[in-house]
């Protein structure tokens, strides 16, 4: 068994690297893991024997309320987060305590789905096994107002479910990070599924996020097999009744070949005499354009938020959470327009990330890390501009949007690494710089992604596999793409 990767580095986009800025490590791709805990793949694969640890993020989010002093906290307890709540509006505290009684549920059957090859049978028979017919549910399911909600864009179910302005923000912008705009038609679930971490909660791989592929390649080594890093794999062809893979001027002969890269890639530009319509098929499949950018910097203290005199030498609380800054939907729906416009964001929204409060290994004593994800960020602009004359320009006004939130960051600033959508496709393969690799639609969700023919991990030809964020149940730190494709492998049955 064999893995060939192009880069340096194991990962993909799960990697860490430290030599961005000296002494600090630097994620530079994912960097919250909560999916993958809601799947047994770090347990089945005995990861903690390879030495991953994770570290609870707890509150796992927080937004702070600009101009007030104080925030709403996510924690895993869902009473804790209903106390948080309460101080902006004991209403919502009990709507949030009834949303995240309804749509985990509801999610539980949607997660089970996603352990196992997509098919429309598996979809519907495992959410009614799951909901209909479970008595506290029963009414739940057979309400066509959930079936509504479900198809309804997902801005609009916050605004009905919410009535505080603090809380529908919130609601927004956590909902928006897997990619659609708050009015695409039939996202309910993109706000819905939120409610599944405070059964799973969200987690930091110790070290990095790197750490965990740092541990599957451990566990690779452990059964046999070997990584062959620096090796760009530049062609995959039929050799008799196995396969050739050609990378970096080497030929591996295999029986069967798994592409975990992306597909349009793969059927585009590496597999020989593949299917003329698939490959014209899937060169058409939504990309989109472009998704958001990444600046992780290097810093002398954390944000405080709402204070301009504490210094940010000592954690708080909030510093264990993605911390929510966009002051309100407006400011989202001004991003996404530009978007659209083929223009970078006049006001991005941003979520700020501290793991060095909680994970020290990261930056030099006294020092920590700040990465900043911000969308939405067009990969082909429409305004004469190009991503690489305008990348600090736009680097700024990451780290501007947390100086207004937290006044304490201004001049804090040691070094950084910026990732624009153009870099996000250079320097991962993540093509027009979506980090999902196709949009996360309906319309490319379940058994239509990326392709209804090859939704299943199989490829029209014997012994070729697919896996990878193309493939459902889509992007995200999850394993469950690659657990179902070794379960096609293996020849598994049933859902488990």
């Amino acid at each position: 068994m064999a893995v060939v990767e192009k880069r340096d580095l194991p990962g993909g986009a799960v990697c860490t690297r430290d030599d961005l800025v000296p002494g600090f490590r630097f994620d530079v791709g994912s960097s919250v893991h909560i999916m993958i805990h809601l799947t047994p793949v770090v347990a089945e694969l005995e990861l903690a024997r390879e030495g991953l640890e994770y570290i609870e993020m707890d509150p796992w989010a927080y937004y702070p309320v600009d101009g007030t002093g104080e925030g709403i906290s996510f924690y895993r307890d869902v009473e804790r987060t209903c106390a948080s709540i309460a101080r902006f509006s004991p209403r919502d505290a009990e709507a949030y305590r009834r949303y995240v009684e309804r749509w985990a549920e509801l999610n539980e059957g949607v997660f089970e789905t996603f352990l196992a090859p997509p098919s429309p049978g598996r979809l519907f028979g495992t959410i009614l096994k799951r909901n209909l017919f479970r008595p506290k549910s029963r009414r739940l399911w057979s309400s066509l107002d959930t079936a509504r909600q479900l198809m309804a864009p997902y801005g609009e179910v916050i605004r009905e479910t919410f009535e505080s302005e603090p809380l529908r923000t919130a609601m927004l912008w956590l909902s928006a990070q897997s990619g659609p705009a708050p009015a695409e038609v039939a996202s309910g679930d993109m706000f819905g599924w939120n409610a599944m971490i405070h059964r799973s909660g969200a987690k930091r791989a110790k070290g990095g996020s790197g750490a965990l592929s740092t541990a599957l390649v451990k566990c690779l080594q452990r059964h046999g097999g070997e990584i062959f890093l620096e090796h760009p794999v530049e062609k995959v062809g039929r050799d008799g009744s196995g396969w050739r893979v050609e990378a970096a001027g080497r030929s591996f002969e295999t029986e069967k070949v798994v592409a975990a890269c992306h597909l349009k890639t793969f059927f585009t530009e590496m597999l020989e005499e593949g299917p003329a319509d698939l490959r014209d098929r899937i060169g058409k499949a939504r990309i989109g354009n472009g998704f958001g950018m990444v600046v992780r910097h290097a810093v002398e203290e954390l944000p405080m938020y709402g204070s301009k005199v504490q210094n940010g030498k000592q954690p708080r609380e909030y510093h264990s959470a993605m911390q929510l800054l966009c002051r309100d939907g407006g400011m989202l729906d001004s991003s996404y327009h530009d978007y659209l416009a083929g223009r970078p964001p006049a006001q991005p929204s941003v979520v700020a990330m501290t793991f060095s409060s909680i994970d020290p290994t990261l930056a030099p004593a006294g020092k920590h890390t700040l990465f900043t994800w911000a969308q939405y960020h067009s990969y082909e602009l429409r305004n004469g501009e190009h991503w690489d004359a305008i990348r600090e320009r736009e680097a700024d006004k990451l780290y501007e949007l947390v100086c207004q939130y937290a006044p304490n960051m201004r001049g804090k600033m040691i070094g950084r690494y910026i990732q624009t959508p153009l870099d996000l496709e250079r320097d991962l393969g993540l093509l027009r710089g979506n980090v999902m690799h196709f949009e996360m639609s309906l319309d490319q969700m379940f058994m239509f992604r990326p392709l209804p023919e090859i939704s299943c991990y199989r490829a029209p030809l014997k012994n070729l596999y697919l896996t990878g964020a193309s493939t459902h149940p889509g992007g995200g730190v999850f394993g469950a793409s690659g657990r179902n494709t070794a379960k096609v492998i293996l020849g598994w049955r049933g859902s488990r």
